[in-house]
């Protein structure tokens, strides 16, 4: 019912109806005319402002939006987070190319960062200006990037590889001959899924390997059998799995709404899954991952004091090994490149260098005159 006050004193003022109409009998069924009802101007809504999401956030979504992987994500985070204390908590809209050259410069003097990883650090910095800040000014194009020193990998000879992948045993014995037999990275090793695996035509299918581009590489024959055995154990524990309520994976992008079964399928469970249950970072899911990439990397290394080795040895330098040893076996290069998955020659030129030719198939000086070489 609205109300409007009378004239007089403002602290003698009360309220009188301006309308109020008559109600209708009780039990009646005669309804009033809409313009008789009472009207009743509504009071506004005082609706919450829309709090703007934290800068990190945003960083969160800018990065997912872009379909980042996680680690790039953590990275990201990290070095934005650092830059921002570094500056006593300013926010990066208050800041510009000084700012950003005083905290790059401090990494590389101070922290004694290589060139990579300051680089990496940039790279988290621009994104933030251009893609969450919305800030694109001309001093971004003009950042001096540092100078990454080019440095030949580290290779092993045949038999050394073949020492060190003896001295591994069990499944990291299979993921080792997996990343010297067919050249794949860590972490596409420890993403394969069991429908990636064609143990009839002995090939194996990369699925979104870096820069998420597929490719197919062979399947080594020397663990052909050992893998299959691996995966009858692997097929029970997922059966147990199910039994207690889990046995999902996670799928890319939306896949688990497309097919809300696929992730409980044996078709895409992980050829080396984690010995525990975790929980999904993202999704907050309970569910059985793949191997941490750690395992394998400990793994190798101890293999590698084991064999005795003095090089320093990686999961990656069994990929070196990999493409070295094709070379030389007179294997041609645009082959090689397509088993690495390199989108340019001249990455896989790299290992031209590295073949055992001794200084480019020079003969030293020296060995002429002593040794009559």
């Amino acid at each position: 019912m609205y109300s409007e006050p009378l004239a007089g004193n403002s602290a003698k003022r009360h309220f009188h109806p301006r309308f109020v109409p008559a109600q209708p009998a009780r039990g009646s069924r005669e309804a009033l005319p809409l313009h008789l009802l009472p009207q009743r101007i509504p009071a506004p809504i005082a609706y919450p402002a829309r709090q703007r999401p934290r800068l990190l956030d945003q960083v969160r979504e800018a990065i997912r939006l872009r379909h980042y992987s996680l680690r790039t994500e953590d990275s990201y985070l990290h070095w934005i987070k650092r830059f921002i204390l570094f500056h006593g908590k300013r926010h990066p809209a208050e800041m510009g190319e000084a700012e950003i050259g005083q905290f790059l410069s401090a990494l590389a003097v101070e922290h004694h960062v290589s060139a990579s990883t300051q680089n990496q650090a940039l790279n988290a910095l621009l994104f933030l200006y251009r893609h969450v800040l919305d800030l694109n000014p001309g001093w971004i194009d003009n950042v001096v990037r540092a100078k990454q020193p080019q440095r030949l990998p580290v290779v092993l000879r045949k038999h050394e590889v073949k020492a060190l992948l003896d001295a591994m045993e069990g499944v990291h014995w299979i993921m080792g001959h997996l990343l010297y037999g067919a050249g794949l990275r860590l972490l596409e090793c420890l993403r394969l899924r069991v429908k990636d695996i064609d143990f009839s035509a002995n090939h194996i299918v990369v699925r979104e390997g870096k820069g998420h581009k597929d490719r197919i590489t062979m399947l080594p024959l020397v663990v052909k059998e050992p893998l299959v055995a691996h995966l009858s154990q692997v097929r029970e524990l997922h059966q147990q799995d199910l039994a207690r309520g889990f046995g999902s994976v996670y799928l890319p992008d939306a896949l688990h709404r497309k097919y809300p079964n696929a992730p409980k399928e044996w078709g895409w469970q992980w050829v080396f899954p984690a010995t525990q249950i975790s929980v999904d970072p993202r999704s907050g899911e309970q569910r059985r991952h793949h191997l941490h990439e750690v395992v394998l990397q400990r793994a190798v290394r101890a293999a590698a004091r084991r064999a005795g080795l003095i090089k320093p040895v990686g999961c990656h330098t069994l990929r070196h090994s990999f493409a070295t040893h094709l070379l030389e076996d007179g294997y041609d290069i645009r082959t090689i490149q397509e088993l690495l998955g390199h989108k340019d020659v001249s990455t896989t030129m790299i290992y031209t260098h590295v073949l055992n030719r001794g200084g480019k198939g020079v003969t030293s000086p020296s060995d002429r005159l002593w040794l009559g070489a």
